[in-house]
């Protein structure tokens, strides 16, 4: 019995019928993903940076005293400076609200494999980018960052469209569990420049629009979902000259959010060269 399904009929967050939707900022694609899911602007990069930094804690902890020397303690193994985000991260985001994140491909996914239209969200992964793709008040849309507005899946196109991200290598996880049922639209207006709210009818005719101007440009039919890497492809060289500023946040807020246990090891380490120095 699929109990998601159940608790999630019409898809979780309805917010007066609107459409929350993030337009991509640099290369913040996971932000935009975790609040698409969440279908609000819950979480910042710095959010997202922090989580990342308890997950090195983490990690640093059950690496020390390691011999294997595979561990580098100065390198994040969850953030880059550029703003990309590990599967963890998402994870970590996502348990805040008790959602759970599971690869499409594990056995206990098999139901939505099967028949995804009775879930309520996936989120997809290929190189550096992510995005998602949900379930709100019945109708499933494609909230990737890189388009314009949310583009309207229906659910018998949404079966094809993921088996056809599969096949070009894109990495597929299943969100499971309570989503939030409602934003206050009008406490969060303005948290970010770059989310909005669209109602259905305002996202179709963006949709129509960028589509239209597409084929104009390029001379070609509607984009087809057997081709999904275009935009993505087309969008990331528009982003590589992005964002040194966003760098140095990135790094800020994971300096400030050092564990204890890195400044104990660095200062261990200042210890021993201090040690050998003198005995030079």
């Amino acid at each position: 019995m699929n109990t998601v399904a159940e608790e999630g009929g019409v898809g979780g967050a309805s917010n007066g019928g609107m459409l929350y939707h993030e337009v991509q900022e640099s290369k913040l694609c996971a932000v935009h993903c975790v609040n698409t899911v969440l279908q609000g602007p819950f979480f910042s990069e710095f959010d997202l940076a922090a989580l990342a930094s308890d997950l090195d804690r983490t990690e640093r902890q059950m690496m020390l005293g390691s011999v294997t020397g595979d561990f580098l303690p100065e390198l994040s193994h969850n953030v880059s400076l550029d703003g990309d985000f590990s599967i963890q991260v998402l994870q970590k985001a996502l348990e805040v609200w008790d959602l759970q994140v599971i690869p499409l491909d594990s056995p206990v996914a098999e139901p939505a494999q099967i028949d995804p239209e009775m879930e309520n969200a996936f989120i997809c992964h290929l190189q550096d980018h992510w995005f998602c793709i949900r379930k709100v008040n019945g109708e499933w849309y494609n909230f990737d960052s890189l388009y314009a507005a949310p583009e309207h899946l229906s659910k018998f196109y949404l079966s094809a469209y993921l088996d056809s991200l599969k096949g070009f290598g894109w990495s597929i996880f299943l969100v499971r569990g309570n989503f939030p049922k409602e934003c206050p639209i009008t406490s969060f207006e303005g948290s970010n420049g770059f989310g909005q709210w669209l109602t259905p009818e305002d996202a179709e005719r963006i949709t129509k629009s960028c589509n239209s101007v597409s084929r104009t440009r390029h001379g070609a039919g509607p984009r087809r979902f057997s081709e999904p890497n275009a935009q993505f492809e087309e969008a990331g060289m528009m982003l590589d000259d992005e964002d040194e500023d966003l760098k140095a946040a990135i790094a800020a807020s994971l300096m400030e959010s050092s564990p204890a246990v890195e400044s104990q090891t660095g200062t261990s380490e200042n210890e021993n060269k201090n040690t050998s120095a003198e005995k030079a």
